[in-house]
């Protein structure tokens, strides 16, 4: 599907006489996409390019803390803790996906992507993304069964059943992105080759094509949309039954230690699914280039590298934990 588009390369549409620009065929293809670029003064490239380095360094660390100390932590090998390991996975696929190449281009003064790797980058983002959303609502139910229903917390999320749920999340995640990502690649794209984001993504390459059958991409689209919403409400329903049944603990330390493992995870889910919700539902006559920038930033950049810290701000345990690993680590290089 894809290598029908990969072949001849297109420029962009301001470099395309408007009457060759009609000759095009529907079968036009192209070896190569140009990203949108952060700045155009060579020193603001390198100021994006340390920026966007200091944040991937970071979500690097915080994630691999997270991940190496859940794994060593026999304390840790919680249900909870599990599901926050599958999430922390997620957010070092998802950063690694878009900021390596953004810090690249941003060095080496460039805005080419291959159409082989603009079609990675639309797999990679799809998946890795509608994954961690599955994994966020799966921890909402953790929370629910934890809180609400203590006494057949055991029962509903043993094991096996974690396990389950959470190859059930990354399966999802790559049905959605292969169905993605063949329609958006199989439409005949004629609209040049400028992809007005600073990585690939599908409502980005749909404005290029020129038939009508990027009709069926807009229903997927939809569906997709229907079942976010449809996990949003879970959570949200799963949120009013732990605040309520939170309320009801008489103890100030219980509701502060139910707080503590729910605030975060309500964090991360807020701040995800509010700048993506602005990103893609906001009004056309508020939307410019800069401000898609900024948004798609904040919705693919910045979770990854906060997540870290929203989780271990307010989880003792897992600070506890952070600090026996780091200091063996330390004491390790000491000796």
């Amino acid at each position: 599907m894809l290598r029908a588009h990969c072949g001849r390369n297109l420029h962009s549409p301001l470099h395309v006489p408007h009457a060759q620009k009609k000759l095009m065929s529907n079968s036009s293809s192209i070896t190569e996409f140009l990203l949108l670029a952060f700045a155009d003064t060579r020193q603001l490239q390198l100021f994006h390019f340390w920026l966007f380095l200091g944040i991937y360094l970071a979500a690097l660390l915080g994630n691999g803390l997270i991940i190496t100390t859940i794994a060593c932590d026999h304390r840790l090998h919680t249900p909870m803790y599990f599901f926050l390991l599958n999430l922390s996975l997620l957010d070092l696929g998802s950063i690694s996906t878009t900021v390596p190449k953004a810090m690249a281009n941003s060095l080496w003064d460039t805005r080419a992507i291959s159409c082989l790797g603009c079609a990675a980058q639309v797999f990679l983002f799809a998946f890795l993304f509608a994954a961690e959303y599955c994994v966020l609502t799966i921890m909402a139910y953790d929370r629910y069964i934890a809180i609400c229903q203590p006494l057949h917390y055991g029962t509903l999320l043993g094991s096996r059943a974690c396990v389950h749920m959470a190859a059930a999340a990354w399966a999802s995640g790559f049905l959605h992105a292969v169905l993605h990502t063949a329609n958006t690649f199989s439409l005949p794209l004629c609209q040049g080759n400028v992809v007005g984001q600073f990585f690939c993504e599908i409502p980005q390459i749909l404005k290029l094509s020129c038939s009508r059958s990027y009709l069926r991409e807009v229903g997927l689209l939809v569906l997709s949309a229907c079942l976010v919403f449809g996990c949003f409400v879970f959570i949200l329903f799963s949120y009013v039954q732990i605040f309520r049944a939170v309320l009801r603990i008489p103890s100030e330390q219980g509701r502060h230690k139910a707080f503590s493992t729910c605030l975060p995870h309500l964090a991360v889910v807020s701040l995800l699914i509010s700048t993506g919700v602005f990103a893609y539902l906001k009004p056309p006559s508020i939307s410019s280039p800069s401000l898609n920038l900024v948004m798609a930033v904040l919705y693919s950049v910045v979770p990854p590298a906060l997540n870290p810290l929203l989780y271990s701000m307010r989880n003792q345990e897992l600070k506890d934990a952070l600090r026996k690993v780091m200091s063996g680590c330390f004491s390790e290089i000491i000796n």
